[in-house]
């Protein structure tokens, strides 16, 4: 691969792997904490007219993606945390309500480890395949990145056409 040193490219998947642990663990812990602290300290500094960048972590933490993150782990738990890593957004909104919540910092750091194993072997196992596929065959990688994302945006497109269908055509939606 043009621009990357063979060395990095010679250290194999466990060299990933652990990289990649490493990363999703220190994103996850720093997102638990920053939950904890929006809940015991932004709230007060975001009255002072002085704090405009807290006002806006606290708004923006406190807001109805922590609701949505908070009636998730209502509703599913513990199972949820580590769950939430095989998803993309809901992670971070699901790590940062344990946080928000107060939840017990060893218990989440327990529940939260397998979901950094899951996201860890899904990313080292896609990335080190494009990686592989890239020194055979660039073009056949970039047409790979490209009919993936392509299946990906239509698979959407469908979901949210079928969704808004059934929300007009839903017989709650219908005046009697």
């Amino acid at each position: 691969m043009p621009g990357v040193p063979e060395a990095v490219i010679d250290l194999g998947w466990w060299a990933l792997a652990l990289f990649l642990f490493g990363v999703v663990f220190t994103r996850s812990q720093a997102t638990y904490w920053m939950g904890r602290w929006v809940r015991t300290g932004a709230r007060r500094l975001a009255d002072s007219p002085s704090e405009r960048f807290l006002a806006r972590v606290s708004r923006r933490l406190d807001g109805p993606m922590m609701a949505r993150g908070q009636a998730i782990l209502d509703r599913w738990g513990y199972v949820a945390i580590p769950l939430s890593f095989l998803t993309i957004g809901v992670k971070t909104v699901v790590n940062a309500t344990a946080g928000y919540v107060r939840m017990s910092w060893p218990l989440y750091t327990l529940v939260m480890l397998p979901g950094c194993v899951l996201w860890t072997v899904t990313y080292t196992v896609v990335g080190a395949s494009i990686v592989h596929l890239w020194r055979h065959s660039p073009t056949l990688a970039i047409g790979t990145i490209l009919g993936v994302v392509i299946v990906a945006w239509i698979a959407t497109r469908v979901v949210r056409e079928v969704r808004r269908r059934r929300s007009v055509d839903s017989v709650a939606r219908i005046p009697q």
